[in-house]
């Protein structure tokens, strides 16, 4: 395959799994084109063109060219100085990498995890909170990632890429949405009862199956196992964390459990505040789940996939 191919797979995958549904994510593309052509001369420059296209401005190609053939990829979750190191070392040993792949955000894909962040606006709302209130949840939030990603040192890793040779691409929001999809339909197929039964789902999928082997499974982090689970809400994409302040909102939505990847401290003393429980499924399995999907794909056209940094490969 070529990178270009890749990264247009990757992207369209994400766009047919993605929670606001394709026709609002072209909605939203086709208003980032009428917004750049209202620009001037000098925005137009600066202004970012993938996102004519790309919606997950999370998500990149990093380092290398469009038509570059892609035979072999070293993938994980965190790539960055050590893993491309790690890539150098296999080429000499024989091994064909020719393209490093990461899920989290490197390079201008960090700063990147502000513009995906609206997408839990129209999660919010889907999940009973009125708009103009999930916008002004998420406003503050957003603003406080914005501020905390922008002293980063962005460009180590692909920095490393570049001497060494490397393709360097990253996948984040395309694969969240594909486990937050894949889970969200598992479950309403399942309709578990109870917190456990919740716990027994997840513990059927391989990943989750791993993770457990190696002590960082599925967690109940508030509620038992004989809890019943109500309304079950999977919070699994968007960027990073929202609002802590959403919790109150959800509740009086009518969301009895949240499953997620994982929960700061102060999120979760809100869910149990205002009485929601919580299962963190966990983040490496989480993220290997939508990585592999895609994985699954790239494997089709011939592409060797050596996995490391995290994600447990698992072929569907």
């Amino acid at each position: 395959m070529k990178l270009g191919e890749i990264y247009k797979l990757a992207i369209n995958m994400g766009i047919e799994a993605d929670p606001r549904g394709k026709e609002e994510v072209f909605r939203y593309l086709e208003k980032i084109k009428k917004d750049y052509e209202e620009l001037n001369e000098k925005k137009k420059a600066r202004f970012d063109k993938e996102l004519l296209e790309n919606p997950y401005s999370d998500s990149r190609i990093l380092n290398g060219k469009e038509d570059q053939i892609i035979k072999g990829i070293l993938v994980g979750i965190d790539m960055e100085v050590p893993e491309i190191v790690l890539a150098d070392k296999l080429r000499e040993k024989g091994e064909r990498i020719d393209l490093i792949l990461a899920h989290h955000p490197e390079g201008k894909s960090l700063p990147g995890l502000e513009g995906v962040m609206h997408i839990q606006e129209d999660i919010l709302f889907s999940q009973g909170i009125p708009i103009n209130l999930a916008e002004n949840l998420m406003g503050n939030r957003i603003a406080e990632v914005s501020r905390s990603v922008h002293p980063a040192n962005h460009n180590r890793a692909v920095d490393a890429a570049k001497l060494l040779g490397f393709a360097f691409m990253n996948i984040h929001t395309p694969a969240d949405n594909i486990v937050t999809k894949f889970l969200t339909e598992l479950f309403a197929e399942k309709k578990p009862e109870t917190i456990g039964e919740i716990v027994d789902i997840l513990l059927e999928i391989p990943e989750y199956q791993d993770a457990q082997a190696h002590n960082f499974g599925p967690k109940i982090v508030n509620g038992s196992e004989k809890n019943r689970c109500g309304k079950i809400w999977v919070d699994m994409t968007g960027g990073t964390s929202g609002s802590k302040n959403a919790y109150e909102k959800l509740s009086v939505a009518g969301i009895g459990t949240i499953v997620g990847m994982h929960m700061k401290e102060d999120h979760l003393e809100e869910a149990k505040k205002f009485g929601i429980n919580v299962v963190i499924a966990g983040h490496m399995p989480s993220d290997s789940i939508g990585m592999n999907f895609i994985l699954d794909e790239i494997e089709k056209n011939g592409v060797n996939i050596i996995p490391t940094s995290g994600l447990c490969r698992v072929k569907r």
